[in-house]
């Protein structure tokens, strides 16, 4: 009999809470929340306007829920079903709309890439044989070199002296040292900047001549002149 009675509670209870219409005033976890639109609640609301919750914290449903119902009645600015049924009501209701995406940053241009002018100028056009003395021919010549480094966002200049194979292997080593670094003292004097400029001699270890055999000595030395050079690399960007 008290069974009976309990079940009787209990019925009475839930037909008192599905007559809840849509004009009472509710809240969710979050705050107070005014429910508007139209049709009947679907969701029970306790004493305190919350929405009422099972022990296992499920919204208590209405005989007036529906997914439509869910997904039209209004809680603040999102569907009260937003709270409770969030697999049923589209997702893109429960999130405030967003900002527009904000244009991608152009990519910056990318950097100049640096560009290598290799010049090769002939020994005996930048010095007397065996000298390490700048002739004028030669001083022309890197006038014009000078003028063209300046109009590059410059990187290193690089001048390699060689010799040919006449003489010791020792003494071919330091001429060309010596030719090297007489043309880093004009270009420095042309204003290109002493830091920018590197020097190295390669004595006779690079010829670029073959089949210089004559027996003639001033003939050989005429074969040889190729060999007689100083190497100049400018590197640098437009």
């Amino acid at each position: 009999m008290i069974k009976q009675m309990k079940k009787h509670l209990i019925m009475a209870a839930a037909a008192a809470a599905l007559s809840v219409s849509a004009s009472a005033v509710m809240a969710d976890n979050h705050g107070d929340i005014t429910v508007t639109g139209q049709g009947d609640i679907p969701y029970v609301i306790d004493g305190r306007n919350v929405v009422a919750r099972s022990g296992t914290n499920l919204c208590w449903r209405t005989g007036y829920w529906s997914p439509a119902a869910a997904s039209s009645v209004l809680a603040g600015e999102f569907p009260v079903g937003c709270g409770c049924d969030g697999d049923i009501v589209p997702k893109d209701k429960c999130v405030a709309p967003m900002a527009a995406a904000a244009k991608p940053m152009a990519a910056p241009a990318p950097a100049p890439k640096p560009t290598a002018n290799k010049v090769k100028l002939a020994a005996d056009a930048l010095f007397d044989f065996d000298k390490a003395v700048l002739k004028a021919e030669g001083k022309g010549k890197l006038d014009k070199l000078a003028a063209e480094a300046g109009s590059l966002k410059l990187e290193v200049i690089l001048a390699v002296g060689h010799t040919d194979r006449l003489g010791s292997a020792s003494y071919n080593q330091k001429l060309s040292e010596k030719r090297a670094a007489a043309v880093k003292q004009y270009l420095v004097s042309k204003g290109v900047e002493a830091n920018r400029v590197y020097t190295e001699g390669k004595g006779e270890s690079q010829p670029v001549t073959t089949n210089c055999n004559q027996k003639s000595r001033k003939a050989l030395i005429d074969c040889l002149q190729p060999d007689r050079r100083v190497e100049i690399e400018v590197i640098g960007s437009k």
